[in-house]
């Protein structure tokens, strides 16, 4: 589900920016955060169930991803990136460290369907995505046994070891790999 939008409505007092809403979160504004999970959890539940593929894993992981925004709220730099990156950042890789401290990788279930966050915040029309400078497009242009391995480590938030188990190679070809499209990405980028 996805989710638009719209200015906040506290009380008699309307926040109309997201650096207002900041502002109100760090302050601890518990009717801010109200708002902030109505607006957002929808969209933060998508990323994380596409990731973990468990229904109800993923509602655990989601109330997880609220309590460490509501604890971190005082450490997002808005200078940064935007609130809502930020909190898809926190979503993912809470996600992949549930999979992580369950063994799931290794099992195969990470879905391999494309950019999680991409895929989310494209339909959006939101502020940011994977793609604002081409990286898909740059990614495309390596061999497909380097552009897989940029995938899965930029995309995904894989380790060389996960990467190694996931595609059955050594861990020294994964890193000799990366080095490789790391190098091309450079120079394509450098066009």
């Amino acid at each position: 589900m996805l989710l638009s939008i719209k200015p906040y409505h506290l009380g008699a007092d309307t926040v109309h920016n997201e650096e207002e809403l900041v502002r109100l979160l760090k302050l601890r504004s518990q009717e801010a955060f109200t708002r902030l999970y109505e607006q957002y959890a929808p969209v933060l539940y998508g990323v994380i169930y596409k990731v973990i593929g468990d229904e109800h894993t993923s509602q655990d992981v989601l109330q997880e991803v609220f309590v460490k925004i509501w604890h971190s709220a005082q450490q997002y730099d808005a200078s940064r990136g935007r609130l809502y990156t930020w909190m898809l950042n926190i979503a993912r890789n809470a996600a992949i460290d549930k999979l992580r401290s369950k063994g799931e990788i290794m099992k195969g279930k990470i879905h391999m369907d494309g950019d999680v966050v991409y895929n989310e915040v494209g339909g959006t029309g939101m502020e940011q995505n994977t793609d604002t400078i081409g990286l898909r497009k740059m990614v495309s242009e390596l061999r497909p046994e380097h552009g897989t391995i940029v995938q899965l480590a930029y995309f995904r938030g894989f380790s060389m070891e996960e990467i190694a188990k996931t595609l059955e190679i050594p861990v020294g070809t994964v890193k000799t790999r990366m080095r490789y499209a790391i190098k091309q990405l450079r120079d394509i980028f450098n066009r």
